[in-house]
């Protein structure tokens, strides 16, 4: 599912996601699977809907110092709109729904992902600091999760990485079975 991730507020955006979900799938128990921001719009959503499992793909839980740097450059903070700053600066979002999994990636710096050349060029992170190019793996992390795993990946790639896929669905069909769905 897309959302205009460009053009407005991340709360906004989780309304218009949530009239979706109840106009497609009303009243259905709810997986979910979603990669970086989406993850923060899902965070909206936690207390909405009957969430049997859900998986995070390199959110910036805690805010996100490459969106901070971003928002300090005038086009790019124009071109990512007022969602871009709410990732440099969170305001208090909602916690993840219970029954959450965060993949956080640790590539680093690579050549399949563009932006991770600018926030390496940057200096946006320590050399010794695990990251996937945009996200720091501690940026990922959240107190009300119990389930956190690394895998190497990169930000842009994370969701069609083979260990990455093979974990989401092994985590979600160990969660359709607790759940007895």
């Amino acid at each position: 599912m897309t959302y205009p991730s460009r053009r407005k507020p991340i709360a906004d955006i989780a309304d218009e996601v949530a009239a979706r979900i109840e106009a497609d799938v009303p009243g259905r128990p709810l997986f979910a699977v979603t990669h970086s921001m989406g993850g923060i719009v899902l965070r909206h959503l936690a207390d909405r809907f009957p969430w049997s499992g859900c998986v995070l793909l390199a959110p910036p839980n805690g805010g996100s110092r490459a969106a901070e740097l971003a928002s300090r450059i005038p086009p790019l903070r124009w071109f990512f709109g007022p969602s871009l700053l709410e990732l440099a600066e969170p305001p208090g979002w909602p916690s993840p729904p219970d029954s959450s999994l965060v993949i956080a990636g640790t590539r680093g710096v690579s050549i399949a992902s563009p932006p991770s050349w600018f926030f390496g060029l940057a200096g946006l992170f320590a050399n010794d600091e695990r990251h996937d190019g945009t996200v720091a793996v501690d940026e990922t992390e959240h107190d009300d999760l119990a389930d956190h795993v690394e895998i190497r990946a990169g930000h842009s790639t994370i969701m069609s990485n083979r260990e990455v896929i093979t974990t989401v669905v092994h985590w979600l069909n160990d969660q359709r079975r607790a759940g007895g769905q």
